[in-house]
């Protein structure tokens, strides 16, 4: 079987090895010079390979149609990941946050793996070769048309030309319109995993300050609708970090958000002490206040903040910097308590999809077959990573999206597989 993979990304060079492995003749055609382009920058550079957990944890960390993905995890899960790069060479390690990386923290590492192992298989490879069209006759793939008019023969064609991010890296949203052009729909196209743009004073005031075991919460018309624990950052921009772009692609999905964003009913909330109630945060004040008990407020706050976060804080308390702490009353300590518990930054808008790690929306999954990520419209056609209408939080699992539904999409499946 001849068998063509658009697209030289995590999802088509795993596609393209399992189909290679099944004994199919299997080419991949690549628009850019180079494969796993967007693979070695992932995790910064390190690679977040997958992570550690079963699939109820995996499904958690899926933002939409997360059931979508049972199947193709059962075929292909985390563990079937760390073997396969092992059986490579290629040696992982487990980092805090249940988070796997490799273990030489260089991501070029796997692409080199991925890249022998296509050689090994005999994958030819077209480089800088862009297809302009899928040919289908009678509801079945017959051949893929290049953008020099070119046509490749093929019986099964697999798109995986990732999403609308990082289009440095190849990913330009060109198989939404090569799906989209033989009738598949195709859910809103949005940034994911993007940092999110504020004018309030608190980011000009603190950028460059990184907060660790911070709680933030996402509050929509005073409804909490996400809430996450780790690291963030201020920037001159607005707000960035590992919690920050995971809650993005909550925000992005926010009905009337540009009204709500607009009308200041959406915001972060961060909770600076996640692990004290109100009452115990109380009485660590009070401990702290009787040990400053002489000092000036503005000097009895370094075991509590950070430096940088101290002038800001002594400004939203409103209590007098050079007040003596002993003549502190009881309502100005409740609410700064309260304040540490609830620090407020407005959302203006969120970063462009162009700089988002990963696209939120694509190709709907109610028309692909999640048991052989097959086209249910048209024979012959597949799908994998990004390009889906699936995407998850921070932390592997969207690299476990693209092996498991590339690894799917690259087998030879009987019907009653």
């Amino acid at each position: 079987m001849n068998v063509i993979v658009i697209g030289a990304g995590a999802a088509g060079m795993m596609s393209a090895i399992v189909s290679a492995k099944d004994g199919n003749n299997v080419t991949i055609l690549e628009k850019t010079s180079d494969v796993g382009n967007k693979l070695k920058i992932t995790g910064k550079g390190r690679c977040n390979l997958t992570f550690e957990g079963d699939f109820e944890y995996f499904s958690r960390n899926i933002t939409v149609n997360n059931k979508f993905m049972y199947s193709p995890f059962n075929k292909f899960s985390n563990k079937d990941t760390v073997d396969f790069f092992n059986n490579l060479g290629v040696k992982t390690k487990l980092e805090r946050g249940n988070r796997i990386f490799l273990e030489s923290d260089n991501a070029d590492e796997a692409v080199l793996a991925l890249k022998k192992e296509l050689k090994r298989n005999n994958v030819k490879i077209e480089y800088n070769t862009r297809v302009k069209k899928i040919v289908v006759y009678e509801d079945k793939v017959k051949a893929v048309m290049l953008e020099n008019d070119k046509e490749i023969v093929c019986d099964k064609c697999i798109i995986a030309t990732g999403g609308k991010s990082y289009a440095k890296t190849g990913s330009s949203g060109d198989g939404y319109t090569l799906a989209k052009d033989l009738g598949h729909r195709i859910i809103d196209i949005k940034p994911g995993l993007v940092p999110i743009k504020s004018n309030d004073d608190i980011c000009r005031m603190l950028q460059g300050l990184t907060l660790k075991n911070v709680e933030i919460k996402v509050i929509d018309t005073n409804k909490v609708i996400y809430t996450d624990f780790g690291e963030m950052l201020f920037a001159h921009f607005g707000l960035t970090g590992p919690i920050i772009l995971s809650s993005s692609s909550k925000i992005n999905r926010v009905k009337d958000l540009d009204i709500k964003i607009r009308d200041k009913k959406i915001y972060i909330s961060i909770d600076l002490k996640p692990a004290l109630s109100i009452e115990i945060l109380d009485r660590r004040l009070q401990r702290d206040f009787e040990k400053y008990t002489n000092k000036e407020f503005k000097n009895c706050l370094s075991d509590l903040f950070p430096q940088k976060l101290i002038p800001y804080m002594i400004k939203e308390s409103k209590i007098d910097e050079n007040k003596k702490v002993h003549q502190i009353t009881r309502e100005e300590r409740l609410n700064l308590c309260t304040l540490i518990k609830n620090l407020k930054v407005s959302i203006d808008e969120l970063m462009s999809v162009e700089v988002g790690i990963v696209t939120c929306g694509g190709i709907a999954t109610k028309e692909i077959n999640p048991k052989t990520m097959e086209s249910k419209l048209i024979s012959g056609l597949y799908f994998a990573g990004e390009v889906i209408d699936l995407d998850g939080y921070t932390g592997g699992f969207n690299l476990q999206i693209a092996f498991s539904t590339g690894y799917v999409a690259g087998k030879n499946f009987n019907c009653e597989d």
